[in-house]
């Protein structure tokens, strides 16, 4: 089953003091491209975040964020105490000011930051947070993917029936290209070998012969679909598969030679243009 490329994920974990939110965002791109916001504290989990979802998502501009809301009363900053005494003795020594203690409070180190260490207990919560936020995106990726696919089922099928409208006019389309060339001859009030000329029409003629390209094209159609209802996503290989389907169609163009049948090919090109637009979104 095709997936799209685009997507969106969102899972939320509730602690006792925080609520992390995990968002994933995905569009479509020829490779992945991975881009992520997330805080300090958990910067040294990057890389193997980014191998996780490599691993998962394949393909696509993805942005993750985390986003973080402390909920309960959570000190990360110390009033160093020891300092605080010190400044205070000889402020004081200088002067007897009510007061002191605000402008000690703006001095240099009395304030100490602790670094928070990141809690394994914690991270294996937020691992699963963020798998069930890629479980949220790839069900995303899903359903648009099947919504492109009953869109590009159509369109092949539109483009066979082309086809077969092409086979339909096939036999009319040679014998009005005998025709025109045996009015052009009449035209010109010559005498011709009979012989020379019948073999001339034939050579012509097949340089017209379309039966490969009918044959195929119609193949390549049937393996179009093939590939769409196949297990594995496979967006660049129905990219090539359309680039075959677009061979043979110019090449029944160029040899067509008759007006209906190249009403029938501009349709064909039309459906093709289409699809791969939207080939461009497919995983």
């Amino acid at each position: 089953m095709i997936q799209s490329m685009t997507g969106y994920g969102k899972s939320i974990l509730q602690l006792p003091t925080k609520k992390i939110t995990i968002e994933l965002k995905s569009l479509n791109s020829k490779n992945l491209d991975l881009n992520t916001r997330i805080p300090s504290k958990y910067r040294q989990k990057e890389i193997q975040i980014r191998r996780n979802l490599a691993k998962k998502l394949v393909r696509g501009k993805i942005d993750v964020s985390f986003f973080v809301e402390t909920t309960a009363e959570e000190l990360t900053a110390k009033i160093n105490k020891d300092i605080v005494i010190k400044y205070l003795e000889q402020l004081r020594e200088i002067s007897e000011e009510e007061g002191l203690l605000s402008i000690v409070m703006r001095l240099p180190d009395v304030l100490k930051i602790e670094r928070e260490e990141l809690d394994e207990d914690e991270w294996s919560l937020i691992e699963n947070t963020i798998s069930e936020a890629v479980n949220y995106l790839q069900k995303f990726r899903s359903d648009e993917g099947e919504a492109l696919k009953k869109d590009f089922v159509l369109r092949i099928e539109a483009i066979r029936s082309n086809l077969n409208e092409v086979i339909d006019l096939d036999e009319e389309r040679l014998l009005a290209v005998r025709e025109r060339l045996q009015k052009a001859i009449s035209d010109l009030e010559v005498t011709v070998d009979e012989n020379k000329f019948e073999q001339e029409m034939i050579y012509y003629l097949e340089k017209l012969d379309i039966t490969e390209e009918k044959v195929r094209l119609n193949n390549h159609l049937s393996y179009f679909i093939e590939e769409l209802n196949g297990d594995i996503s496979n967006g660049k290989k129905l990219a090539f598969i359309s680039q075959e389907i677009g061979r043979e169609i110019n090449t029944i163009g160029s040899k067509a030679n008759f007006s209906p049948m190249q009403k029938q090919v501009v349709q064909m090109k039309d459906e093709l243009e289409k699809i791969k637009e939207q080939l461009l979104n497919v995983l």
